[in-house]
């Protein structure tokens, strides 16, 4: 659905740039402040885990979608190119239990955690349609995880549980948006990028021992928002 929105905003809005109004081009020099609703979309896969250093068979893990806000700075080194970093909210994600012998002991939600993902991507941007300004950005994201802990289910199945822990990651980032001039310095903006984000979780139980597993959760960000030119 968030898909279908972005397309729809974009596919509006270069429509709409052929009735395009006088715009000041973007120039050498000129900061853009974003803020945006953004819809994150894991597309995650995962090990199974292993305890003591041996693999438990059947114990992959996923990690559920969120919804929060994020604002991005983006600086114009020339008419066409810049760089924009983006900061936000913490997103808070539920790993879940998917391999069946891990359901067994721990159903549903196993560990939750936040996740801070400060990105810089470096940007080309088509000035030459009007109000109707698309771009491309390509960089790196350093994904830093927080208040992890384990779930009520996890503590009972593994026999307590303790010291939750997830590994920060750099990742590679793409990214792909457009700005639609509203005049005035405003407009509005959307975006999708792809985010390379793996950590490993470790914790120990009473049950198991040290635990650890790989995770993958490589999301997907749709952003919907406005904007303005200083």
């Amino acid at each position: 659905m968030m898909i279908k929105k972005l397309a729809l905003t974009l596919c509006c809005a270069s429509s709409l740039s052929i009735m395009s109004l006088p715009v000041a081009a973007l120039e050498a020099g000129d900061w853009l402040l974003r803020g945006r609703i953004v819809k994150i979309e894991p597309n995650e896969s995962s090990e199974n885990i292993t305890a003591n250093g041996n693999t438990v068979e059947d114990t992959r893990v996923g990690v559920d979608g969120a919804y929060t806000l994020d604002i991005d700075i983006t600086y114009m080194f020339t008419q066409n190119i810049g760089a924009e970093l983006l900061l936000g909210i913490p997103s808070k994600h539920d790993m879940t239990a998917q391999g069946a012998a891990l359901r067994a002991l721990a159903p549903n939600e196993v560990i939750q955690a936040r996740v801070l993902p400060p990105t810089l991507l470096f940007q080309y941007h088509i000035t030459s349609l009007g109000q109707f300004r698309p771009y491309i950005g390509i960089g790196l994201n350093y994904a830093n995880f927080l208040d992890e802990e384990a779930t009520t289910s996890l503590n009972t199945g593994l026999g307590g549980v303790n010291d939750v822990k997830l590994k920060s990651s750099w990742g590679l980032a793409g990214q792909i948006g457009a700005d639609y001039d509203l005049g005035n310095n405003w407009f509005i903006n959307a975006d999708v990028k792809y985010l390379d984000i793996d950590t490993t979780a470790t914790f120990g139980s009473g049950a198991l021992g040290n635990i650890a597993v790989d995770v993958d959760m490589d999301p997907w960000v749709f952003g919907l928002g406005i904007g303005k030119r200083f």
